[in-house]
């Protein structure tokens, strides 16, 4: 993994557009170095992985980085470029994010099958010997190669789009010439972190709704019988997917406000690590929870044996309890990680006391 940016010193001569501008010219020349590297091999067989995976990651970090300030940061840039800006970055995201996404969820599916039919003699797996292992797994590992074939060649449908081709001079231009408000981008530098209270009261204010008094106990059994968040019956029976998607939406919407806040902060230069390890926990819930959605939808593959449905409802469990364990871990960090945002909440406000509006939703 790369370090994390380095911006412009926000020292008392600096305004808020050249730090700003500094921290953008960086991120556009990570994207521009890695977009080669991590669209140059798209012709090679699905699945493959670009010619520099770290330049992938690379390129989609410095995405979500440009994304994050254009959104926290709103109103030093030109509204109308800012939000174009932002709708492109996200297709992007999208776009690239999709295929590699598949190859993690194959992996973390395929680990649980084998780690669940394991026949060692000194431990062996719940489902050892059961005969639906052989053909769940290979019914996993077929529909998500196809779903990976499928992501690939939505990324070569678009490798010679007009639409990439614009995006990626955009992020030229954004190397050396950075839209921004004459007014708010001459404000002084110092304002900065006044700005970035706006992002940390988003997060705080998200972690507020979640039901963290559900996941204080290291094996979370009790959120796999009863849900926090129920969304409106579309019939006479709850639908169970819609269920468990409306119960991890919030989780969900946090993460992307954690990111919101690292980026934040890495431009006023006061990154704050614990946010990382809680990035982390995040992105492990979501990754869990997307690979239980994928072993539930084979289940309901037509015509499969009550064996195999009967192994994947036990993959399904299983990802869910890793669900429920990142949470427990994100109520483990959340108290003291807060407690420490509200330490340095005064500090960060700008000293005419101003409150920033919200956060723009994204």
């Amino acid at each position: 993994m790369t370090e994390a940016p380095t911006t412009a010193a926000a020292t008392s001569a600096a305004t808020v557009g050249e730090v700003l501008a500094g921290y953008l010219t960086a991120q556009a020349g990570v994207f521009l170095r890695a977009l080669p590297q991590a669209v140059g091999e798209a012709g090679s067989r699905p699945g493959a992985l670009p010619a520099s995976a770290a330049a992938a990651d690379d390129l989609l970090r410095a995405v979500r980085r440009v994304g994050g300030v254009l959104h926290t940061f709103g109103a030093a840039f030109e509204q109308g470029w800012a939000e174009e800006a932002r709708t492109e970055l996200r297709w992007l995201l999208n776009l690239l994010g999709q295929e590699p996404a598949y190859q993690r969820r194959a992996a973390r599916l395929l680990a649980a099958v084998d780690s669940l039919g394991e026949t060692a003699a000194e431990g062996p797996g719940m489902l050892a010997g059961h005969a639906g292992t052989p053909k769940a797994r290979a019914l996993l590992e077929r529909q998500l190669t196809l779903a990976r074939t499928r992501a690939h060649t939505a990324v070569l449908q678009e490798l010679r789009s007009a639409r990439l081709h614009a995006l990626a001079d955009r992020m030229t231009l954004l190397a050396g010439d950075v839209p921004l408000v004459g007014a708010a981008a001459a404000r002084p530098a110092a304002e900065l972190p006044g700005q970035a209270v706006g992002a940390l009261a988003a997060l705080v204010s998200g972690a507020e709704q979640l039901p963290l008094s559900r996941a204080a106990t290291p094996y979370g059994g009790d959120g796999l019988h009863r849900l926090a968040t129920v969304p409106a019956a579309r019939g006479p029976v709850l639908d169970a997917e819609a269920a468990l998607a409306a119960d991890d939406a919030p989780w969900h919407r946090v993460r992307i406000l954690v990111k919101r806040a690292r980026y934040a902060l890495e431009v006023c230069r006061r990154p704050l690590p614990e946010l990382d390890g809680l990035d982390g926990v995040l992105d492990r819930h979501q990754e869990a929870a997307d690979a239980a959605v994928t072993a539930a939808t084979a289940a309901r593959t037509p015509r499969i044996t009550p064996a195999t449905a009967y192994v994947l409802g036990v993959v399904h469990a299983d990802q869910r309890l890793e669900v429920e364990a990142s949470r427990y871990a994100f109520g483990h960090q959340w108290p003291t990680l807060s407690l420490g945002l509200a330490a340095g909440w005064e500090s960060l406000r700008p000293e005419s006391g101003g409150v920033p509006p919200a956060p723009r939703m994204a």
